[in-house]
């Protein structure tokens, strides 16, 4: 399922954040968006994901306006991951990750055993099946990291979008968890810090600086030394991977102090 964000215009507290941003998502990728602080990566997730209202421009899935769906027919298109996570209280892992198949259910009943399978095989491919009993108040913040990722993907969703996944994730955890993006079925929009893990998963980058697209394109035309040092203020060199040639940063001093203007 193709998404295009159409001349999304994104604004919080009557400041816009988002700046006529164009952008396409073609069908089974995987594109990153990157950026410093502040230029708006969240603020047009949260408008894809639907806990934003855009203020002007669409967001079309199959050219169809998502923000015209039905609320229950748009969370069986699009799942997401957050940064902001809800106190679960003392449900279980096995029920919080059910809670993915509520769009399925808009009436309540209990899940068929096609879909408790579905529930099992999800938290088998995030390592947490061995936590299904665990109550959500025992869990580390990776731990519950991977819950969510396990409950999105239970939704079944055509898209699937998210917010800096690898928070709180240990080294092997990052890993796993870009190889199940890479390898899943759906088109996937990601916010990513880490620029040697959007090289290495992603499709095509799209970089916003200030609200606006700055760049976009494959990993080797967006991660070059120019645009790093003018998006983010830092010296690098960038190297191929010695085992997939994919670009490699390396990262040198900040430009300028990012102390700078602060007063002592």
């Amino acid at each position: 399922m193709d998404l295009r964000l159409d001349g999304l215009n994104v604004a919080l507290d009557g400041v816009r954040i988002v700046h006529d941003l164009t952008l396409d998502v073609p069908s089974g990728s995987v594109v990153g968006l990157l950026g410093p602080n502040g230029s708006g990566k969240t603020t047009a997730l949260r408008a894809v994901y639907r806990a934003l209202s855009p203020e002007s421009g669409a967001i079309l899935v199959d050219g169809a306006d998502l923000w015209a769906m039905h609320r229950r027919d748009a969370a069986r298109t699009v799942a997401a991951l957050t940064q902001q996570h809800h106190t679960y209280l003392d449900f279980t892992v096995a029920e919080i990750v059910a809670m993915g198949r509520h769009p399925h259910h808009p009436r309540g009943g209990r899940l068929s055993p096609d879909e408790l399978a579905l529930c099992r095989d999800a938290m088998a491919r995030v390592d947490v099946a061995h936590l299904a009993d665990r109550g959500a108040l025992t869990l580390s913040g990776g731990e519950m990291q991977r819950v969510l990722l396990a409950r999105a993907l239970v939704q079944e969703p055509r898209i699937l979008v998210l917010d800096e996944p690898t928070n709180h994730l240990d080294l092997r955890h990052q890993l796993g968890l870009l190889s199940l993006i890479a390898a899943a079925d759906v088109t996937v929009l990601v916010v990513l810090h880490d620029l040697n893990l959007a090289a290495a998963v992603c499709d095509r980058i799209a970089v916003l600086q200030g609200g606006a697209l700055a760049a976009v394109g494959t990993p080797h035309e967006v991660l070059t030394a120019e645009l790093l040092r003018e998006v983010f203020g830092v010296d690098a060199e960038i190297v191929p991977h010695p085992h997939t040639g994919r670009p490699q940063v390396l990262l040198g001093l900040p430009t300028s102090s990012p102390m700078e203007g602060i007063p002592k």
